[in-house]
């Protein structure tokens, strides 16, 4: 545990990276028509602007995870941060579509060194009953920086800020990076590393490989028209996949130490974690795409309207962790996720009324209250979730299990970002005439997405139920 003079600070330091990672992912959307103006960036290297990041993060979460529990939190974290700095410097100063794509697949692999390492130190250094504040202060994080990468984003946009145009988002992370490392060095914890076995490259590459298989096809089929190389892909990442976990399962059997702590599945609320995490991610990425879409495309906003229309979700972000807190202390995680999944299904259910029965004529004011609802929901859930999933989880596997749990969410992110957008795109046809057509295919998202709550309050009702009978057994023992 860290020093209790300490821990007010430490809990700031981590949280500013989760903030970097967040904002970084959704900032690039408000800047797509800058850089396909000023560098001449085709649709393909747009897509790879957007989804590269996330793509080479998910694809790095489970290894940064592991080097966290070999080399310790602390010195993964500040060369993380370190790397994410200087990817985010390279760019800011690109000057071709090339370099920049690059440039974000390194800041991508970057933040999945530093990532999971927040969550690792939260639930290596907090005794447990300020676990679940700090947990909350992680929920309000992860729910807030998206929408303020929306947000601020228009704002630098608009501002030029040093005639730097869309540079400056970028630009941005070099002070605000050496800050936090300089921060970092002096209240991350000492601590010793867990483990001394090696990395297990072939799980590294194996790991890496059947992802890669599989979220490559997610984030550029559409753009390419779904060519038989995305399904050829699609196809090989489940042999792919169940290869590698036999490989990871026989190198522990001989006393090895996999990638892929499979020991982890033996503890129920992480799977259970797993499982709802897919529904959450999946249902959270797609309706904020669609949104995104049906406020600039279809409603004709500029990037600074359609960014302040999701400012009742950031400020619903920050409020509800806190009530949410006091909710899981008192009737447990699975009520805090139950009362958001009603929050979520509310917002999901009256957007697709309203698009029905308005069409393209929706004001964006209705659209604002159906984000407040969504980040209300969103903010009791996630702090919750995380806190269910890692609940049991041994301190000495709390680096790869956060990896683990990080990837799920960023590969069902990204699987509900591809699925519920081909629908989007499929429904809005090739030439849209105008707003009625955005908002018909924005509303078969919709009810795609009141699917997904509803299934996500179903997983999370038949754990209720579950953990009705306490089990017993330490996390460890089943470890």
């Amino acid at each position: 545990m860290v020093a209790s003079d300490r821990r007010p600070l430490l809990l700031p330091v981590v949280l500013a990276a989760m903030f970097m990672y967040g904002f970084d992912l959704n900032v690039v959307n408000v800047a797509v028509p800058s850089l396909h103006r000023d560098l001449n960036a085709g649709q393909a290297a747009l897509e790879l602007v957007v989804g590269g990041y996330a793509f080479a993060y998910a694809a790095g979460l489970v290894t940064g995870g592991r080097l966290g529990d070999l080399f310790g939190y602390r010195r993964m974290f500040l060369s993380g941060m370190g790397a994410f700095t200087v990817a985010s410097v390279l760019c800011g100063i690109a000057q071709s579509p090339g370099q920049l794509v690059g440039a974000r697949l390194l800041q991508g692999l970057t933040a999945a060194m530093m990532v999971p390492q927040i969550l690792a130190v939260i639930t290596s250094s907090f005794p447990v009953p300020e676990r679940p504040k700090a947990l909350a202060w992680f929920g309000v994080t992860a729910a807030v920086s998206g929408v303020f990468g929306q947000v601020l984003g228009g704002v630098l946009l608009s501002a030029d800020v040093f005639g730097l145009g869309w540079r400056v988002i970028f630009l941005l992370n070099a002070p605000v990076g050496i800050a936090v490392l300089l921060l970092a060095a002096r209240v991350l914890p000492r601590a010793a590393t867990a483990r001394t076995a090696g990395l297990d490259p072939i799980g590294v590459l194996g790991v890496s490989g059947s992802l890669a298989l599989a979220l490559i096809p997610l984030v550029l089929g559409r753009g390419a028209g779904w060519p038989w190389w995305c399904w050829a892909m699609l196809a090989l990442s489940v042999p792919a996949a169940l290869l590698i976990v036999s490989y990871e399962r026989r190198l522990l059997a001989r006393g090895g130490a996999p990638l892929l702590d499979l020991s982890l599945f033996r503890v129920r609320s992480f799977r259970a974690g797993l499982a709802i995490s897919v529904a959450f991610m999946a249902s959270f990425a797609g309706s904020i795409f669609v949104v995104s879409l049906l406020l600039q495309n279809g409603l004709g906003l500029g990037p600074f309207q359609a960014g302040l229309t999701f400012a009742p979700m950031a400020l619903a972000g920050v409020v509800a962790p806190f009530a949410g807190k006091r909710l899981i202390a008192t009737h447990g995680p699975a009520r805090a996720i139950l009362l958001g999944c009603a929050a979520d299904l509310a917002a999901m259910l009256g957007l697709a009324i309203a698009l029905n029965l308005r069409g393209g004529g929706v004001e964006s004011w209705w659209l604002a209250i159906v984000l407040a609802l969504l980040g209300l929901g969103n903010s009791l859930i996630l702090p919750a979730l995380i806190g269910t999933a890692l609940s049991e989880v041994d301190p000495r596997q709390a680096g790869i299990a956060s990896g683990t749990l990080n990837t799920t969410q960023q590969f069902a992110g990204s699987a509900g970002l591809a699925v519920i957008g081909t629908i989007f795109f499929a429904v809005l046809g090739d030439r849209p005439s105008g707003a009625a057509e955005y908002a018909s295919a924005a509303e078969a998202a919709a009810w795609i997405c009141v699917v997904l709550v509803a299934a996500m309050a179903a997983l999370t009702a038949l754990l209720s139920r579950r953990r009705a009978a306490p089990d017993r057994e330490p996390a460890a023992a089943r470890s």
